[in-house]
């Protein structure tokens, strides 16, 4: 179809002011806590998920108001929501309790394995083998697991800011550099797998031990910077994960939620089959209450809400920023394609690049590159960012997370990512 250029600039307004948004957040989580006469207001404004959904609607109501109903109903039509509505499956079912207490457990048996105090090796393990199982059962879902196991684990003592932010900034990075051993598990380069012709031997041979070298040395580094504090804390910070004290869970349950993981990862693709193993899921849940903990319908729905705004943004930034990928050599395109990553979902810069036209491998490889080194950069840099986001951010000072000090927190394991992919 084709959208008036008027609104294309519109569209792109409404874009920076969103970002702008994103990046205030922290100020309308303050006056919200003032408890004044429109604290509600403000407190709704103060809601990262809800900011790019926000926004888009006022978009559509502008499209329809300066180009007809029918140009806006049209666009509509013509937006993919799978990955919003895949990532809100994915951290329903990933986020359940049988999932978790699985990972916990394989968390422990790997962390046992290391040298070194159980502590140290736990915080080690999540922030390692966790992100680069996104490669295996996607992005959003190994975000989700790894934001629950830290979230539990080693974000319940009160204060410690800097090391939240540190952490956080870390796991952003890794979960977004820890998907690129195959073609299906990051969104930047689901985008462009089939369009460049890579497969997952391509991955692994061009990405996959980069990604591996990178995400360690981050994780080790943090837990050095940090190991006094993780020494100290470990009956108080560490019993969600070294531990666990429930029940004892049914195989048969954890196999059918692994089950359920499954089809709903291998159905990626298809909204109508994983939508209708997650109202399948959703069932089984009820029916076995014993052995579950209250499902993130509500967090995996704002989550949802967020990736689907900036679907209806970022599809109409083509007429600036395809021109822009494609006036750049390599070298260059790989740091500005980080840096764009950190003001629009990397997803679409990588598709965006797809389109294209004459470019060499090196190019492509520079592109995808950029985009997943600057995925932690911000919430909306990566797709799997919101839903360590709406996990994570009750546990920092008035539950919101400021995006200044999570970009630096996520500087110097970005620049890490970025020297092994320019080896």
């Amino acid at each position: 179809m084709t959208v008036p250029h008027s609104v294309q600039i519109l569209a792109t307004v409404l874009f920076a002011i969103a970002i702008i948004h994103t990046f205030s957040v922290p100020v309308f989580a303050r006056l919200a806590h003032k408890n004044g006469p429109h604290a509600g207001v403000w407190h709704f404004l103060s809601e990262v998920e809800a900011v790019f959904g926000v926004w888009a609607f006022v978009l559509l109501v502008l499209m329809a108001v300066v180009a007809g109903i029918p140009t806006m109903v049209e666009y509509m039509d013509t937006r993919n929501f799978t990955e919003p509505l895949f990532v809100f499956a994915i951290m329903v079912v990933a986020g359940s309790r049988p999932i978790i207490e699985l990972v916990s457990m394989i968390v422990r048996w790997i962390a046992h394995a290391l040298p070194v105090p159980r502590q140290l090796a736990t915080f080690f393990v999540v922030l390692t083998f966790v992100p680069l199982a996104g490669s295996l059962i996607t992005e959003p879902a190994a975000m989700t697991l790894a934001a629950l196991l830290l979230r539990d684990g080693f974000y319940k003592r009160p204060g410690h800011q800097g090391f939240k932010y540190m952490v956080l900034g870390v796991l952003f990075v890794n979960v977004s550099i820890g998907g690129v051993l195959s073609v299906y598990a990051a969104p930047p380069v689901l985008m462009v797998a089939k369009t460049f012709g890579w497969d997952t031997s391509f991955m692994l041979a061009n990405f996959g031990w980069r990604a591996v070298a990178a995400v360690a040395l981050n994780a080790l580094l943090l837990t050095l910077i940090h190991r006094k504090l993780l020494l100290s804390g470990e009956a108080e910070t560490h019993r969600g994960v070294t531990q666990n004290h429930s029940a004892r869970m049914p195989a048969f349950v954890i196999l059918v939620h692994v089950l359920f993981l499954i089809g709903i990862v291998v159905a990626a693709h298809h909204p109508a089959i994983f939508i209708g193993l997650l109202l399948l899921f959703i069932g089984y849940c009820q029916a076995y209450k014993t052995y579950q903990s209250p499902l993130m319908i509500r967090e995996g729905l704002m989550v949802g809400f967020f990736l689907a705004g900036l679907v209806l943004l970022g599809g109409l930034q083509k007429w600036w920023l395809q021109d822009l990928l494609g006036s750049l050599s390599p070298f260059v395109l790989f740091w500005g394609s980080t840096a764009l990553t950190a003001i629009t979902d990397n997803a679409a810069l990588t598709y965006l690049g797809s389109l294209v036209d004459g470019t060499s491998a090196e190019w492509r490889y520079m592109l995808v590159a950029g985009a997943v080194t600057g995925g932690g950069l911000t919430v909306i840099a990566n797709a799997p960012n919101p839903a360590g986001f709406a996990i994570l951010k009750s546990s920092f000072k008035d539950e919101t997370i400021a995006p200044g000090p999570l970009f630096l927190s996520a500087f110097v394991p970005t620049m890490i990512a970025a020297t092994f992919f320019l080896i």
